[in-house]
């Protein structure tokens, strides 16, 4: 068996064995297979795919190419949950608390952003002293005692995927259904988690842009931890345009905080709301996703979320005073609006425009390692459906860099759309994929 035979199986449309698989993805773990042939391989199935049980072989290999987090000693039903990536999605730091307090754990690993989607470790650090790496044992006995712990991934949590997404993301082969599949759920599957909720983002601002292939994507998800022995839910949500209001890494906790406080944007509550009652359903606390819901709710509206938010902020070192006064930190030295050039109303936000021009401002990296100022980014103050008034503010920027901020508002002003008639509404939840059914709202 050897690299080359595997690439020219795939590229004439060949199905790959389990034994292949199994071995091209240790030899992109250790080092055997050079980038150039794995650079090859994605090229081939980006054009050819890979069938459902392809798809699992690769989930389950990747899974288990280095280390694996051992949840056994958590008390409950250990339940995660990811998003494919938005812009302005903050709803994890929203949902697992939510879900916390109403007693499921929550042991959730999570990553840096990359170009312009954000990261919701990036977030978290925005917060004075919150450490994000903390080791299995320590993790696991703050999931029992807190219900929720929000930590950085494993350095030698799936390396294959690791350098196969490394070298996907330079080769134009990121957007194929069944690499994205395999990359999400077998870091899934390798963190532990036996009930898992899936944010499948779809829209202008999200890596999936077509809706059928974001429904396709969902069931092959669903059904990869199927096989796997887990409960996967899949949400597919709209993302047209930005999650909330804020795009930036400080001003994103800000949000974070007023939404568990009650105050948060329609959009962002009804997305975190949805996906933390699916958590208690996946987690067994409930039997219906009604019960679920009602439950969620009534820890939003007393402050509960809120207060295991704060509770999982001390337990990792953060200091919680900035939760009650979020403008004492870390806020920019620039503040400056983009004026409306007319009156009418906002039919669309460019999402993945906003994400870009919060990048510009130094919020989100450009290339992988990069530093990041937490305290720069967007505060949208229209969005799709709002009427506004010819030099009222549609966002505001926060900036340290004079140059920065003008590249950014320039790409703010190219990004909204007005017009004299509102926009059709679209429904923020688009569809709900489980092993037993796929519902579709459009």
């Amino acid at each position: 068996m050897n690299a080359y035979d595997i690439i020219k199986k795939k590229r004439d449309g060949g199905e790959l064995s389990k034994e292949e698989i199994e071995f091209l993805v240790k030899g992109i773990a250790n080092g055997n297979v050079p980038d150039y042939q794995i650079a090859a391989w994605a090229m081939a199935v980006y054009f050819q795919g890979m069938n459902e049980r392809e798809t699992t072989d690769l989930t389950l290999a990747m899974a288990h190419s280095g280390d694996t987090v051992d949840l056994s000693k958590v008390q409950g039903i250990p339940v995660d949950k990811h998003s494919t990536g938005g812009v302005g999605d903050k709803t994890t730091l929203v949902a697992v608390p939510l879900t916390a307090a109403a007693g499921v754990p929550v042991p959730k690993m999570s990553g840096r952003g990359l170009g312009h989607t954000g990261g919701t470790i990036d977030k978290l650090e925005s917060i004075p002293g919150f450490k994000v790496e903390i080791d299995v044992a320590e993790f696991v006995q703050q999931v029992n005692r807190v219900k929720a712990a929000v930590i950085s991934q494993s350095g030698n949590l799936v390396p294959a995927d690791k350098k196969l997404y490394a070298i996907r993301d330079v080769t134009a082969t990121v957007d194929s259904i069944p690499l994205i599949a395999s990359s999400v759920m077998s870091k899934k599957l390798a963190a532990g988690a036996r009930g898992i909720v899936l944010d499948v983002k779809v829209g202008k601002g999200a890596f999936m842009k077509d809706l059928d292939q974001a429904f396709q994507l969902a069931r092959l998800m669903v059904d990869i931890g199927f096989k796997a022995g887990r409960e996967v839910v899949a949400v597919l949500s709209d993302m047209d345009q930005p999650l909330g209001c804020a795009v930036g890494n400080a001003l994103e906790i800000e949000e974070v905080v007023k939404t568990l406080k009650g105050e948060g944007a329609p959009d962002l509550t009804e997305l975190s709301v949805t996906l933390a009652s699916y958590m208690l359903l996946v987690g067994g606390r409930v039997p219906d996703f009604a019960s679920a819901r009602e439950l969620v709710q009534k820890n939003l509206t007393s402050g509960a979320g809120f207060e295991k938010f704060r509770e999982m902020v001390i337990a990792q070192g953060g200091d919680a005073r900035c939760l009650d006064r979020p403008q004492d930190y870390f806020r920019a030295s620039l503040q400056v609006s983009v004026p409306s050039p007319s009156d009418g109303y906002v039919t669309d936000i460019d999402a993945e425009q906003v994400g870009l021009a919060t990048m510009r401002l130094g919020a989100g990296r450009e290339r992988a390692g990069e530093r990041i100022d937490h305290s720069v980014g967007v505060v949208l103050r229209r969005k799709k459906g709002d009427s506004v008034r010819s030099g009222q503010a549609l966002a505001i920027i926060h900036a340290n860099d004079p140059y920065r901020l003008e590249t950014a508002r320039a790409m703010l002003a190219q990004a909204y759309r007005l017009d004299q008639q509102p926009p059709p509404k679209r429904p923020l939840i688009l569809g709900v994929v489980t092993q037993d059914e796929v519902i579709r709202y459009v």
